[in-house]
């Protein structure tokens, strides 16, 4: 995954769910469980009723209670998802190719739905390989659980959901964490993971490994308006090959091109193919700029790259190291940044409030105005 978002924090006060999910719904830690809270959206208002049975599905702590409380802060860990079982794949790839603020397509209301009709089948038999469905949900969950376990350690008493009245409506106060790209346990996790994956390799080949730091690539019309990803993974790997000493040669590289368009390179399996030719046969593939194991890490990089691509050019070895995955120093990492984030009071980074100098999506627009113009 992309690393295009972290952890969006809710501050104030919050309902507390009960019933039935509703369409729309999102999950959140509550103590020891996962609750459902939908959202205020014009779909969600107008949907059958949700909106009315959501406030009489609440069940509201005594007054008195309530107003010797403190607000409490909930935390909306975002990802971009993927479908959990095979029969998921279809309306996943539809919501997909119809979200204008991810891509832009001619008549994109017929042809987004064409695509993915015919984009399916092959998607489905990829996850078939890769166990069925995405795994981003069940890593997340645990980074998840993980986070909120340190951050109860330390009485910052994550993720309680109440209204302060019956009548009230819910009283949020939205910050962001926005970007994380050199926090010290984040590098600390790839080089761990790094170092374990070197050991794997034949000790005469060791010292001749390339590091691989693979990313998902974007279009150079993105790349072009002024988005900061490219440098932001740049500064990731540079902080990390620090942290190991440049103890191997190492190149930035971009996977998962879609289209004919021209995309950020240079794309993964062309420098696969280009240092086997200069008889580099020793790779070492690491997914930098993505949270957790998912479709791009284990059949692109594992399959596609590592196995296919590998026996076609004539590798040597080609591994690759581990996803942060359920790595208890990437759940510390996650607790430290909304920790510092809490004590910070500011809304979201100063770069964010930046929008890209030729940007053209009124959306971005909109969504960096709202957090930061939130006044914690």
């Amino acid at each position: 995954m992309r690393r295009v978002g972290g952890v969006i924090l809710r501050r104030g006060n919050v309902g507390k769910t009960g019933g039935e999910e509703e369409e729309g719904a999102v999950r959140v830690k509550v103590k020891d469980s996962w609750k459902s809270f939908v959202l205020n959206t014009p779909r969600s208002q107008h949907h059958d009723g949700s909106a009315r049975r959501l406030s009489e599905a609440y069940s509201t702590p005594p007054i008195d209670v309530l107003e010797n409380r403190k607000p409490k802060t909930g935390i909306l860990m975002l990802n971009m998802g993927g479908p959990e079982k095979l029969e998921d794949v279809h309306d996943f790839l539809l919501r997909l190719f119809m979200d204008t603020d991810l891509m832009k397509l001619p008549v994109q209301d017929k042809l987004g739905p064409f695509i993915a009709k015919r984009r399916t089948p092959k998607i489905q038999e990829q996850y078939s390989r890769i166990g069925g469905g995405s795994p981003i949900k069940h890593w997340t969950s645990m980074q998840g659980e993980g986070m909120v376990r340190l951050l109860d350690e330390i009485s910052l008493n994550a993720i309680y959901r109440y209204y302060s009245n019956r009548a009230d409506k819910p009283k949020m106060r939205w910050s962001v964490i926005d970007r994380w790209p050199t926090h010290p346990l984040l590098v600390e996790c790839f080089a761990e993971h790094i170092r374990n994956e070197l050991l794997k390799f034949p000790e005469d080949k060791r010292d001749d490994v390339v590091i691989l730091f693979s990313a998902h690539s974007l279009p150079m019309a993105v790349v072009n308006r002024g988005d900061p990803y490219p440098q932001e993974v740049g500064a990731t790997v540079q902080r990390v090959m620090e942290k190991l000493d440049h103890c191997n040669p190492y190149r930035l590289v971009w996977q998962s091109k879609v289209g004919p368009l021209p995309w950020l390179g240079p794309q993964t399996d062309v420098v696969i193919k280009g240092l086997c030719e200069r008889g580099k046969r020793n790779l070492l593939l690491v997914p930098i700029a993505f949270t957790s194991d998912h479709i791009e890490t284990l059949h692109e990089l594992d399959i596609e790259y590592s196995q296919v691509l590998g026996e076609e050019c004539g590798a040597e070895n080609i591994r690759r190291a581990e996803s942060l995955n359920g790595n208890p120093l990437f759940m510390k990492a996650l607790a430290e940044l909304v920790q510092a984030h809490l004590l910070s009071k500011e809304p979201c980074s100063r770069q964010l409030t930046l929008r890209c100098p030729l940007c053209t999506n009124p959306t971005c627009g909109e969504t960096k105005t709202f957090f930061s113009t939130q006044k914690l």
